[in-house]
């Protein structure tokens, strides 16, 4: 049946913003690859007072509602006026000055992008979203991204078989026509490899240990009493190792120190590595255990027995995702990267984990993904950027 006309609002209001965070629940109703956020992690991450992105950036949110549902912050352009009906979509706009400063560009942001399969509601969103960023003198939008390539990123166009991993994105099939028949077009890929952390190549492994014994890079584990120190190594070697990455953004300070004190009570310090040449700290590996399988017990709460379910079903993660490995430049030829992979690889097998994702990496980072491939890694998961030109009116 064809959609009534769409309104779209900014959601202004709590009330508003509140329907904003609980769409996915509509959206994904019945899908068993889903996995609910926790609603109190979203909340946090879309207030502008609370997490550290907004320091360095803008962002306006929207809604699309069915039927006659303009309110007075309704978006000029927007069909119908009325009592406020159903939202039936959402999206974010962003403005990323960290991104522009470091890319010498004028490239806008959409995330957050949700939607009933209409494509009528997608358009008068990213319209709704174009018209923000134009306004604040972008030459193209990108997306999706919440917030950035520090957080997630990525529209999933292949391996709807599965739930996703920690810190990844998920999404319905139609997403990627509704970006195409919009105007949106390929930017960039990244890919998800699935890697067993047991029964390795053999030959490899052999090779690996021998370089090992030869080597002049040694590899350490996280050390818990010196916490603080541990993140300020991290937040050098993150900024310097993937700086030339394509639309890599160094995290500030703040943004380190948030997600260090977030991931303090689940990450392992055996599943984090570093790689020191002469007591230097050359590189690092970064592996969290999949807590998207234990989130999917809560349901979006914590109360007043999600915690419960999360802490039982925990017990049972059989799986990790290595969010970040990388090396500084200039050392990259001392085989430290093939070292943190079997560090991690010993570790992980040693705590009964028996399957790891090793995510995201760019399509065209051929040097990493030969490297991932030698193990045996195979893509499981493509995800795409999409973006298009914000003509001027």
């Amino acid at each position: 049946m064809p959609l009534p006309e769409i309104a779209v609002e900014v959601a202004q209001d709590p009330a508003v913003l509140r329907e904003f965070i609980r769409l996915p629940w509509r959206i994904y109703r019945g899908d068993p690859y889903w996995v609910p956020p926790l609603l109190i992690d979203v909340e946090k991450l879309l207030d502008r007072k609370r997490h550290p992105f907004h320091r360095h950036a803008e962002v306006e949110y929207f809604v699309a509602r069915r039927a006659a549902t303009a309110r007075a912050n309704q978006v000029p352009g927007s069909h119908s006026e009325g009592r406020p009906g159903e939202v039936i979509g959402r999206i974010a706009a962003i403005v990323n000055h960290e991104h522009n400063r470091v890319h010498q560009e004028q490239t806008g942001f959409f995330g957050f992008f949700e939607s009933i399969d209409d494509h009528r509601v997608t358009a008068a969103l990213l319209n709704a979203a174009a018209s923000w960023l134009r306004e604040r003198g972008m030459e193209r939008m990108r997306g999706p991204a919440n917030f950035s390539s520090n957080e997630e990123w990525g529209l999933l166009i292949d391996g709807f078989d599965s739930s996703p991993m920690v810190m990844m994105t998920y999404n319905p099939r139609y997403y990627a026509d509704h970006l195409e028949r919009c105007g949106l077009a390929k930017a960039k890929d990244v890919v998800a490899y699935s890697l067993g952390v047991a029964n390795l190549p053999e030959r490899l492994m052999a090779t690996l240990r021998r370089i090992h014994l030869q080597s002049k890079v040694t590899v350490r584990k996280l050390n818990m009493k010196r916490f603080d120190a541990e993140v300020g190594i991290v937040r050098t070697l993150y900024n310097q190792a993937w700086e030339r990455n394509w639309g890599f953004v160094p995290m500030t300070e703040a943004e380190i120190d948030h997600m260090a004190r977030e991931l303090k009570p689940v990450v392992d310090p055996d599943l984090v590595l570093f790689a020191e040449v002469e007591g230097k700290p050359i590189g690092f590996a970064l592996a969290l255990p999949n807590a998207y399988q234990a989130l999917r017990k809560a349901n979006g709460r914590l109360l007043p027995f999600g915690l419960i379910r999360i802490l039982l079903e925990s017990r049972r993660i059989r799986h990790l995702r290595v969010l970040t490995l990388g090396v500084l430049p200039q050392y990259r030829n001392l085989g430290a990267d093939a070292l943190l992979y079997l560090g991690l690889c010993d570790s992980a097998a040693a705590k009964g984990y028996v399957g790891s994702e090793l995510s995201w990496i760019l399509e065209d980072n051929l040097l990493m993904r030969r490297a991932i491939e030698r193990f045996g890694a195979r893509v499981y998961k493509s995800y795409r950027l999409y973006e298009r030109p914000l003509a001027r009116h």
